[in-house]
């Protein structure tokens, strides 16, 4: 095994105990990044000499103190919103040339102090506008979408380009990707984690939260996240408690939700049929699975739309007005559409959502159940270019409703979310289970997406670009300086 390819817990052992240094497994990453980049395209801009001086400094810190945290030392990609200071934040958008960050946002000072080491920004669906990520391909097949709008960040984890990443979710834009890269993603409740210096889409909806191979990373990850900022607003205390599940697969307790309508309606058999599975198997850990009814459904979208666009609009109102024609024409038409809605219809989402999230609070107090298991997206990744999906009743789907329609209610409800790969289909696509918790409730999700992970078949390694020997690669390197 290579170092690039070690999770973040496996690798954080590593550099703990002195068997890798981090300068070791960031070249490895770098080296990694070199050979995925052509193919799929996840980064916009890779800082290696930065990331190399990083490295360094971790590796001194760390023999003459030890690691100051499982993130020391440890490789990360972040999405092309996050601002990380003195570099560019372009949000894969020609309107954010020559862009340059005065500062650290919030997140990227977190992993900072964590020891974390940047190696690049990963591409997003331009301005996280879109579900695809069209500048970069599916891990799994280059010639299929890679999700979006995080779809850069996805891609580098699949294909082992970074240890891990981050990414935002407004409507899924963590979950999405990772579901059709076959990784872990996590939302995580609204304003646990702060949004400041994060480029917005939408301001009531939008999340920050970890892209990884494993739940415990995921765990990892977010615990170096948390906490309150007053420079967002929306930005609250986290509660007290360990995210890290324990090492017992035991489910005995929890109560998990199956959803009898809305999340498994126009949703592909093989997804179906891997999700149902997946749901016996923490049936089988000791989980009791209890029937719930999904609340409010027919507004669900107009709901998303309502509070989105508008908002996205009025983020761009100078930029749209200036330089039109700097924006790729679908995110054009989406911010032009906003400026055609009415106070009164934001208003009308607005009070929309507060009725649905008081009424999935009901649901789930109703029917006493810590976590809902459903489908993360209804379909596997489509291939580039495919505009509609259609369903056996005969109904016609644009792909990106198709794959925000499952993972949009937890961004509107601001439960937490994450999705495990459950498996793949017949052309060999990974298909993910969301575990939807209450408010806060992380430590559910996580403990069930941790046990089914440790008790369930891997789905292996995204086969799009080779794993190739370390020892070849070096030769090649060698012949190449000659």
């Amino acid at each position: 095994m290579q170092p690039y390819e070690l999770t973040v817990a496996d690798a954080a052992e590593a550099v703990r105990t002195r068997r890798l240094s981090p300068v070791e497994l960031v070249d490895s990453v770098l080296e990694r990044i070199e050979e995925v980049q052509p193919s799929l395209g996840p980064y916009v801009s890779v800082t290696a000499d930065r990331a190399r001086s990083t490295a360094r400094r971790a590796a001194a810190d760390i023999a003459a103190g030890g690691a100051r945290s499982p993130l020391h030392g440890i490789p990360a990609g972040l999405k092309d919103l996050i601002d990380v200071a003195g570099t560019a934040t372009s949000a894969s958008s020609r309107v954010r040339a020559g862009h340059r960050a005065p500062a650290d946002s919030t997140v990227a000072a977190r992993l900072s102090a964590a020891g974390a080491v940047f190696v690049g920004k990963t591409h997003t669906h331009e301005f996280a506008y879109g579900l695809t990520t069209p500048q970069t391909g599916n891990a799994w097949d280059p010639r299929r979408v890679a999700g979006g709008s995080s779809g850069g960040s996805a891609v580098a984890v699949a294909a082992r380009a970074a240890t891990f990443a981050l990414g935002t979710d407004t409507g899924g834009s963590i979950r999405v990707p990772a579901a059709l890269n076959g990784i872990v993603g996590l939302k995580p409740t609204y304003g646990l984690v702060p949004r400041h210096g994060v480029t917005s889409l939408s301001w009531s909806l939008d999340h920050v939260g970890p892209l990884t191979r494993t739940v415990e990373d995921a765990a990892l990850v977010l615990a170096r996240l948390v906490g309150r900022d007053p420079r967002d607003p929306a930005s609250v205390a986290a509660p007290p408690g360990d995210y890290r599940p324990g090492p017992g697969t035991d489910l005995t307790g929890l109560r998990v939700g199956v959803p009898g309508n809305y999340y498994f309606d126009h949703v592909h058999p093989d997804v179906e049929a891997a999700v149902r599975g997946a749901i016996a198997r923490l049936e089988d850990l000791g989980a009791r699975l209890v029937d719930v009814t999904i609340p409010m459904t027919r507004y669900i979208r107009a709901i998303q739309w309502g509070l989105m666009v508008p908002e996205a609009t009025a983020y761009h109102e100078r930029t749209l007005r200036a330089v039109p024609g700097l924006y790729s024409a679908d995110v054009r038409v989406l911010l032009e559409a906003g400026e055609l809605m009415t106070a009164g219809d934001h208003l009308r989402a607005q009070r929309a959502r507060t009725l649905l999230r008081q009424a999935w609070t009901d649901m789930t107090d109703l029917d006493a159940v810590d976590v809902i298991a459903a489908p993360t997206v209804p379909m596997t990744a489509v291939e580039a270019g495919q505009a509609t999906v259609t369903w056996g009743d005969g109904t016609v789907e644009s792909v990106s409703d198709a794959y925000v329609r499952l993972s949009a209610p937890a961004d509107v409800t601001g439960v937490p979310s994450l999705t495990v790969p459950v498996g793949l289909d017949p052309q060999g696509l990974p298909i993910g289970m969301q575990l939807m918790g209450r408010p806060f409730g992380e430590a559910a999700v996580l403990r069930a997406g941790h046990a089914y992970e440790r008790t369930a078949p891997s789905i292996g390694p995204a086969p799009a670009v080779p794993y190739r020997d370390r020892t070849a690669r070096t030769r090649a390197r060698s012949e190449r300086a000659r």
